[in-house]
């Protein structure tokens, strides 16, 4: 019985996402290669002319999967606004710790165990070679771009928002990693944005040294909020 029980779950087939799709891109530059997770609106059709706004996701491994359930009936009822989900994971063959906090830090810190300080490089290989993929491969609208981030990526968000907010049209930052080198982020240079950006960011009541966390996220992300309304002003 053990046997056949085994045997059957053997053959059960793996889970997929429907109208999703995952697909290596290489950055040109560091000749680091990223998986990116796709999920297509159910209406795509590609016959048809229709553009869609694109969500950009860091940290696929998790976000991919939460944002495509949590959008899923809202999308499909007509509550929502149908977009483009495009989720870009840790490079390959590197731990997901190495990449992201290599990646989303806009600051090198000697004292780290990892590399760090490599954002302004992530940034340009989303904007010149992920973008351009996307919006050649698919039917994406330009200026409907949302960057999603949280924690490391939440910092990266804001990092892009500073140096190069047009990358984006809207920024959702959660619990953004304030703290990174002392607070770096708070005396990073701001670039004035063309156009006004729309900026929705979110952190837990709780998650101050109060009630045990090790870094006060809720007086970095206020203290966040406040440069940010300065470069919006």
């Amino acid at each position: 019985m053990i046997l056949l029980l085994c045997a059957q779950c053997q053959a059960q087939s793996s889970f997929a996402i429907p109208r999703s799709k995952v697909l290596d891109i290489t950055d040109p530059v560091s000749g680091r290669e990223y998986p990116l997770f796709i999920k297509l609106p159910r209406s795509y059709d590609p016959q048809l002319s229709q553009t869609y706004p694109v969500i950009y996701l860091t940290d696929a491994l998790y976000s991919f999967q939460l944002i495509s359930g949590a959008t899923r009936f809202p999308m499909n009822s007509g509550t929502m606004q149908e977009f483009i989900i495009v989720a870009i994971s840790y490079d390959k063959g590197s731990k997901g710790a190495q990449s992201r906090v290599r990646d989303y830090t806009q600051r090198k810190v000697h004292d780290w165990k990892l590399m760090t300080g490599k954002a302004a490089e992530h940034a340009t290989f989303i904007r010149e070679t992920v973008f351009s993929y996307i919006e050649t491969h698919y039917r994406a609208d330009p200026a409907k771009r949302t960057f999603v981030g949280n924690s490391l990526g939440g910092l990266f968000g804001a990092y892009i928002l500073f140096s190069q907010p047009d990358m984006f049209s809207n920024y959702i930052i959660g619990s953004p990693s304030v703290w990174f080198a002392d607070n770096d982020i708070l005396t990073q240079s701001v670039v004035k944005s063309e156009l006004a950006k729309r900026v929705y960011m979110a952190v837990g009541a709780q998650e101050s040294p109060e009630f045990g966390q090790q870094q006060d996220m809720l007086a970095g992300a206020k203290a966040l909020a406040q440069k940010i309304e300065q470069q919006q002003s």
